[in-house]
């Protein structure tokens, strides 16, 4: 493959790409340069947005990007009813950003009271005529999810299975228990109501299968199977867009998938599926050995912002370090030796950490090689062809001597009538 300065140019543009001459107009949040809170903001809402903002406060150390994120969380946490989440939030800010940014115990003590009034006038409906309600209203079950009590609003969103009258109704109750569920960080449950609401696929529409794949794929990325959620980030369709930005954006499911697929697939699979970061995988297969640097660079500079994702934050390293890995891996295998001074340059590392990565990937079967520590080569096994050929040559004539010796039994049985007849039973 022939790769060049466009193609490292390119590659910037194309890794986070959704898809699409659409997709490609929209420029990623996350890059090299410091985090833009208020863009990255956007792409959420709801709880999440919150969760977002208080996780990149949290592992920033940047401090006028900690309070701007707590700002911003400050502000939309006032535009709910969780006073619970508020008091969080104006804890984390300290009084930093001044009056205006304080405790405010008038609005939280009035939204206290409406809240008591309004459970206790939920609960007299509910228990009075509990299957008369409409079933897709689920009104205790949205006032428990507003008002941060996760526990309760999973419990009930369950309950309501029992009042599920069609498949549109199961689908529905399922996206909410995993909504709930992702957010409480419970995502065994995500994965067991993925594949409840999958059952129902009569009434499955596209964006919906967008939605349980983005969802599936976060639940294996928790688990770190990284292959198959990069399968399922890789199937969830362009038509998700912002439609789910109550868990996650296009952007993320393009970085998921693009780093998990590039840490876990091999150099066939990511030939087959036509990866819209297709030109960055390019940097670890062209010739020209300066890519691998620029490629590893590029990533290295979108670490730090990574590391403030919320989700992806502790695999950050696990992925980096097989990407690294199968960098390492494709650089050696067309050659029958390597000059390590060389390869050290191309990956940008010291001779002596470039062998001690090596020696690690030799010891795990993933190179076969052996390296010449006083000329600094690492030497190629390549199997021995007149070896293994004898030794092919040798199993086939055991079979073939095998196969003989059954075909001459056979033949002696037959020829002296010596058949087992089974006895029939009168």
């Amino acid at each position: 493959m022939e790769g060049g300065d466009e193609a490292s140019a390119a590659m910037v543009d194309e890794i986070y790409v959704n898809g699409g001459d659409e997709a490609q107009r929209h420029r990623p949040i996350i890059s090299g340069e410091q985090l833009d809170v208020e863009a990255y903001a956007a792409l959420y809402s709801g709880r999440t947005k919150i969760a977002r903002l208080l996780f990149v406060s949290d592992r920033c150390d940047v401090a006028s990007m900690q309070l701007e994120t707590l700002r911003m969380a400050y502000d939309e946490v006032k535009k709910g009813e969780n006073t619970q989440l508020f008091r969080e939030v104006v804890q984390k800010i300290d009084g930093r950003l001044g009056p205006n940014y304080g405790p405010d115990p008038t609005w939280a003590d009035a939204v206290d009271r409406r809240a008591e009034q309004r459970k206790e006038k939920l609960e007299n409906e509910l228990n009075a005529y509990r299957k008369a309600l409409e079933w897709d209203t689920m009104t205790l079950e949205i006032f428990y999810y507003a008002h941060g009590a996760l526990g309760d609003a999973f419990k009930n969103y369950i309950r309501t299975r029992d009042y599920c009258t069609t498949s549109k109704h199961i689908i529905h109750m399922c996206l909410n228990a995993i909504l709930v569920s992702i957010e409480m960080g419970q995502f065994t449950h995500v994965a067991n109501y993925v594949g409840k609401a999958e059952q129902n696929s009569d009434a499955l529409e596209p964006i919906t299968v967008a939605k349980l794949r983005a969802a599936a794929g976060l639940a294996l990325l928790e688990t770190k199977k990284y292959k198959l959620a990069a399968r399922k980030f890789l199937e969830t369709s362009p038509e998700l867009g912002n439609n789910y930005s109550e868990v996650i954006a296009p952007q993320d499911i393009a970085t998921y998938g693009g780093l998990c697929a590039l840490a876990s697939f091999d150099r066939a699979e990511l030939k087959a599926t036509n990866l819209h970061f297709s030109l960055f995988y390019m940097g670890f297969t062209i010739k020209n050995r300066n890519h691998y640097a620029s490629c590893l660079d590029y990533l290295g500079n979108l670490k730090a912002n990574l590391l403030l994702d919320i989700h992806l934050h502790d695999h950050v390293e696990t992925l980096y370090n097989e990407i690294r890995h199968k960098a390492l891996i494709q650089y050696t295998h067309p050659f029958v030796s390597v000059d390590l001074q060389m390869m050290a340059n191309a990956f940008k590392t010291s001779v002596a950490g470039l062998e001690k990565e090596l020696e690690a990937l030799i010891t795990d079967n993933q190179i076969q090689a052996r390296i010449d520590s006083h000329n600094k080569i690492l030497y190629a096994r390549h199997a021995d062809q007149r070896n293994a050929t004898f030794q092919r040559v040798l199993q086939t004539g055991s079979e073939f001597d095998r196969d003989v010796k059954a075909m001459l039994l056979r033949a002696n049985l037959i020829k002296h009538d010596y058949n087992l007849k089974t006895s029939r039973k009168s």
